[in-house]
Parts: C-alpha cells; sequence; structure tokens
C-alpha cells in the first residue's frame, strides 16, 4: 500500500525510464484536452440550448414571416437566429421574380425549401460535433496506449530478473508497479473521456431535435402563408 502512497508514486515515476514517461505524459495531455472539450462544449451548449428555448416559445407565437424576420433580428448572432436567417435568405431568393401580389411556390421548390432547411440543419450539427470525436478517440486510444507502457515495462522488469538472477518480491514488485501505472493511467482516462463522449452526443441530440422543431415551424408558417387552397 505504501508502494501506491503520494511519496512512493513520486518516486516510483521519478526512476521510470524514458518511455514510461513518455506514455504518461502522453496520457496526460490526452486527459487535459479531453477535460478542455467537455468543460467547453458543456457551458456553450447550455447557452445555445437556453437560446433554441426561447425562440422556439416565440416562433410559436408567430402569425407571418415577418414575425419570423422579428424574431431572427432579435436572436442575430446565435445558433437559432442563423439557422433562420439562412432559412429566411433562401426563401427570399425562391420568392424574388414571383408575383408579389400572390406569392406562390411550385412544388419543386417545396422541395428544394424542404432539403434547405434540413441541410442547413445538418451543417450545424455537423459544425457543433466537431471535437468530440476526439474524446471517442482518446476512450479507445488510451488503454491501449497504457497497455503497451505496461508490457514495456514488465520487459524492463524481467532483463533485470535476469542480469540480478534473484526473483525475490523485493526486487521484482518495484518493476511490475511501475510497469501497471501505465494501465491504471490509460483507464483514468479511457473511461471519463468515453462517459464525456456519450453524454455529450446525448446532448447534441437534443439540440438536433430542438432544431427541428424550429425547423418544422418555419415551413409551417410558409406552407400556410404560400399556398392557398384552390376550391
Amino acid at each position: 500500500m505504501s508502494m501506491l502512497s503520494g511519496v512512493g508514486m513520486t518516486q516510483m515515476l521519478y526512476h521510470s525510464d524514458l518511455m514510461t514517461k513518455a506514455v504518461l505524459l502522453i496520457l496526460f495531455i490526452m486527459s487535459v484536452i479531453c477535460w478542455t472539450i467537455f468543460l467547453y462544449k458543456l457551458v456553450l451548449w447550455r447557452v445555445k440550448k437556453q437560446q433554441i428555448r426561447k425562440t422556439i416559445a416565440q416562433i410559436k407565437n408567430a402569425e407571418n414571416l415577418e414575425d419570423v424576420l422579428h424574431i431572427t433580428t432579435k436572436f442575430a448572432h446565435t445558433l437559432p437566429g442563423y439557422f433562420l436567417s439562412k432559412n429566411l435568405s433562401y426563401l427570399k431568393s425562391l420568392l424574388i421574380n414571383k408575383d408579389q401580389t400572390n406569392p406562390q411556390l411550385q412544388p419543386r421548390e417545396w422541395e428544394m425549401l424542404d432539403h434547405m432547411v434540413f441541410q442547413n440543419l445538418d451543417n450545424i450539427v455537423y459544425k457543433e460535433e466537431s471535437q468530440i470525436p476526439m474524446l471517442g478517440a482518446a476512450a479507445a486510444i488510451s488503454p491501449l496506449l497504457g497497455l503497451f507502457g505496461t508490457v514495456w515495462g514488465l520487459v524492463n522488469a524481467f532483463m533485470d530478473i535476469s542480469q540480478k538472477q534473484s526473483a525475490d518480491i523485493t526486487a521484482v514488485a518495484p518493476g511490475i508497479a511501475q510497469a501497471l501505472t501505465t494501465t491504471v493511467a490509460g483507464l483514468l482516462v479511457a473511461i471519463p473521456a468515453l462517459v464525456m463522449f456519450y453524454y455529450l452526443t446525448l446532448q447534441l441530440r437534443t439540440i438536433e431535435q430542438r432544431l427541428t422543431i424550429l425547423g418544422d415551424r418555419f415551413l409551417w408558417l410558409a406552407t400556410r402563408l404560400l399556398i392557398h387552397d384552390k376550391e
């Protein structure tokens, strides 16, 4: 137990070979990167989810595209504001050559508008999920890197045993403990990284679902205003 105490661990790491130190340094850097990504996304997405929720609450009361434009202006420089502005810009491009007294879209144009709304959504999701794959990669790589450090340490430990020609536990234990340190470090990086990866993935799906609601509401308003029943 004393081997795993603070002083014993420090001494063990100090006396470890260059490869073990390199593996531990890489794992430490990976851990810092993972936590930085997680905390950054957590804070950023919390703000964006609040913005989306407020935008949805307001667009539910919108009666026409002028109301949507007002909401877009109000939430300018936010994620939902950007999403609505892209959709409005494309709709405006479809209507620019139409009869302004009675603008209507052709079925093909409605398909294009629907496709563009969800293309904008996909682009946003793709951008928001940047850096998240690094968490998955860290969760997969760090145990293997730790295992590599352990195998390397065990090889060195057995080489020391052969040189000393002694298999006494007091001679073997420090080398084996030193070798197993990298496996422990690898798991300490991998387990949190995996939890972070799945948690952020769920949060991203929530953002995607809310933006889908926003896009559907936009299409519903456009349909109600631009499609006239022919009786």
